[in-house]
């Protein structure tokens, strides 16, 4: 058998799109992100709504697991950024982030009790077999290097991960909580090891059309789960005008951000980060910002399925925020993305997530039955007005004019 090539970075002016075991891989955290979103539902409708500080610590902890798996998904893009995806060794190491990001799928429902150990473990060697390949197949010294270094960092914190999955659950989300902190600030270092030195991220080589054309796919994941969740929510008892007037919202939401994500920075995101002068420092800041708006959308989704499972009541603590903040966090996101790509941030935007806050203390339940049932429904026909109206507003904007032009700060 022939020896693979060592691996090499990708073709500058070669194919920008996705393989078809990128796609793949993506396909994984559809299902990841349902799990995030059923245990995020548990944690608000089942046992969020006893106290606040319970709806606040359930949210936590599964922000944390959502970190854990953007990390993977993140490392696994940026990989096949750099280098030739085409390339057998790269595959290998998409194959093993995508089993890896199915275990940890699974495991997420109980990952702070039963199976915290399957989650770390594949965690774990997700982040550390990815390093570990490329240094032992690329042959430019200054990529070696940087790859040991990953290796280092990603070993020292996959103890914390290893450790924390033996102990109780405190201990445990503190141990993975640092763990995550530390492998996030080596990445904004430059992964420094004493005596080993640090990168700096203007230097790193990226296919900027690829990494861009990924941040799109990941957020039309997030948007397709959205649909799903909606969808499954109002399939299970299609009746009802309340069951009904919540499923058109949310299906309303979805379509509108769509619409604001590509209005224009989301269709020309490719042409900014080819744009810039330093393409891996908007890269990296790109993934902040969808990261940002991912969150979002996935809170919305959750919101409009509280809504729909209850149509009767239960407006349990973090209801209208979840189905209110979601928005606003998008949009938060939204801003930043058009700062990324235009160097400036519509008004818009601010004004509609300003709205989105100030209807949060207006819509909260007080007392009477009747204002229970009416609030989650009124937060959730509002979200999508106030989204409209930014749509609106882009609109407006961009009509009789030509397509603005990508003006990336970086």
């Amino acid at each position: 058998m022939k020896t693979p090539e060592p691996a090499a970075l990708r073709p500058a002016h070669g194919p920008s799109r996705a393989t078809f075991l990128e796609l793949f891989f993506d396909l994984v955290f559809v299902f990841a992100l349902t799990r995030i979103s059923a245990r995020t539902f548990e944690d608000l409708a089942l046992e969020g709504g006893k106290t606040a500080w319970t709806a606040v610590t359930g949210g936590g902890k599964t922000l944390l697991l959502f970190l854990a798996l953007w990390a993977i998904w993140q490392g696994t893009a940026w990989t096949t950024s750099r280098y030739d995806p085409y390339h057998i060794w790269l595959q290998v190491i998409v194959v093993i982030a995508l089993v890896g990001s199915m275990v940890m799928a699974v495991a997420i429902p109980r990952a702070f009790t039963s199976t915290g150990l399957p989650f770390a473990v594949a965690y774990v060697v997700v982040q550390v077999s990815r390093p570990a390949i490329l240094l032992m197949v690329l042959r430019q010294l200054v990529y070696r290097r940087l790859k040991l270094r990953m290796l280092i960092t990603f070993s020292v914190t996959g103890v914390l991960w290893l450790t924390g999955a033996v102990l109780p659950t405190d201990p445990r989300v503190t141990l993975w909580t640092l763990a995550l902190l530390l492998e996030y600030l080596a990445n904004r270092c430059g992964w420094p090891v004493p005596g080993l030195g640090r990168s700096t991220v203007s230097r790193w080589d990226i296919h900027g059309e690829h990494l861009a054309e990924r941040y799109q796919q990941i957020f039309l994941v997030a948007l397709g789960e959205t649909i799903l969740i909606a969808g499954l929510a109002y399939s299970r008892t299609p009746t009802g005008g309340t069951r009904t007037a919540a499923f058109a919202a949310a299906l309303l939401t979805s379509v509108l951000f769509w619409r604001i994500y590509v209005q224009r920075a989301g269709q020309i995101l490719g042409e900014a980060v080819t744009r810039a002068a330093h393409p891996a420092t908007i890269g990296r800041s790109a993934a902040d910002t969808h990261l940002i708006m991912i969150i979002g959308v996935v809170a919305t989704a959750i919101g409009y399925e509280l809504v729909s499972e209850h149509p009767t009541g239960h407006n349990q603590v973090g209801w209208v925020a979840t189905i209110l903040g979601g928005p606003a966090v998008f949009l938060l996101g939204r801003a930043r993305f058009e700062y990324e790509v235009f160097g400036r941030v519509s008004p818009s935007r601010w004004v509609a997530v300003l709205v989105l806050v100030l209807l949060m203390p207006v819509l909260k339940p007080v007392g009477s039955l009747t204002a229970a049932v009416a609030t989650p429904l009124a937060a959730a026909i509002a979200a999508p007005l106030v989204l409209l109206a930014v749509a609106i507003a882009d609109a407006r904007r961009a009509w009789g004019h030509p397509p603005e032009e990508a003006a990336p700060p970086f």
